[in-house]
This record gives structure tokens, sequence and C-alpha cells, in this order.
């Protein structure tokens, strides 16, 4: 099997079920996003961090690949059966979260991005997931979309926020704090 088809040459491609769309569709500018966020996720999972955190991103990982697939089926003509989300996987975030949170310094102020390489990919990471969600919201306006699909990415990146706070620890890194001037 080759990996090029050519059928998208001329700038249109195909959704599970068929339907043409152009490759500027918000459907695919969706789950396009969603795919670059599980990039992000997979560069975190590379660093030295805690095998915990590597185990957990795998699960993120494989659960993007679940969204990437309802979002790259075609709600009218998809007869594919694709995974689902459960809500047991918006519930392992907020868990995890809790978990984090027990052992982090009280949250007294904004945190600017930075401190540490894989902190600032974790922000990176929540940056994309915050996209990905927004293009998630702005599609199911128009479209169905699975509504545990937003809730599991705005979770998400609550989740890689928090992340991001204890790899600052974990790295003995220093929490850059935004002070605004007045």
């Amino acid at each position: 099997m080759k990996i090029y088809t050519k059928t998208g040459d001329k700038g249109q491609t195909s959704l599970i079920g068929g339907t043409r769309v152009p490759k500027y569709h918000l459907r695919i500018e969706t789950y396009g996003t969603v795919d670059e966020l599980n990039s992000y996720i997979g560069l975190i999972m590379c660093q030295d961090i805690e095998v915990c955190d590597q185990k957990l991103l795998k699960e993120i990982q494989d659960r993007l690949f679940t969204i990437g697939s309802s979002l790259a089926a075609d709600p009218e003509t998809s007869k594919m059966k694709i995974p689902d989300l459960h809500d047991t996987d918006i519930t392992l975030l907020e868990n995890e979260m809790d978990l984090m949170n027990e052992k982090l310094p009280a949250l007294k102020h904004f945190v600017l991005p930075g401190g540490n390489t894989v902190v600032s990919y974790c922000h990176i990471a929540r940056c994309v997931c915050r996209r990905a969600e927004r293009l998630t919201v702005e599609l199911a306006e128009n479209s169905f979309v699975d509504e545990r699909v937003t809730v599991y990415l705005n979770r998400l990146s609550d989740y890689l926020f928090v992340l991001a706070r204890k790899l600052t620890v974990y790295f003995e890194a220093e929490e850059k704090i935004w002070i605004p001037r007045l």
C-alpha cells in the first residue's frame, strides 16, 4: 500500500463515510488541530518525566485518536463503527488534576509559560488544546459533535496546565508569575 493516493491533489479530502470536502473545511481544521495536539503530547511524553505521567499521556494520546476519528466521520453518511469517549475518560483527568493539586502550592497569581523546556511544552500543548476546543465548539454549532469531545478537550487543557505546574516543581524550576503593571 502506498502512503500517497493523489486524491487530495486538488485540495479535497474524504471524511469517514466518503463525503468529499475542501481541505480547509472546519471539520478538517478541527481534527487536524487535535492531531497537532497529539504530537505535542508525544513530545512531552518523550521527556525525562515520571513513568506515571508518561503512561497517562499515552492514554490521552489514545483518547485524542478517538476524538480525531469522531471528528473525521461525516455524521450524515458514515456507517463505520468508531471508538467512543466515555465519561470515565473525563473523570480520569479530573481525578489526576485533584491528585496533582494536593501536592502543589496554592495558585495565587496567573502563571507565565516557561521556567523549563518541558513545562513550556505543556503550555504549548495547552494552547493547542484550547484552539482544538474552540474549533470543536464552532463545528458543533452546525454539525453533530459528541458533547463529551468538547468537555474532554476542556478538561485536558486544564490537566496540561496542572501538569505544567507539577513539572515545574519536579524539575525544581521557578514558577514564573504574572504581576500586572498598574
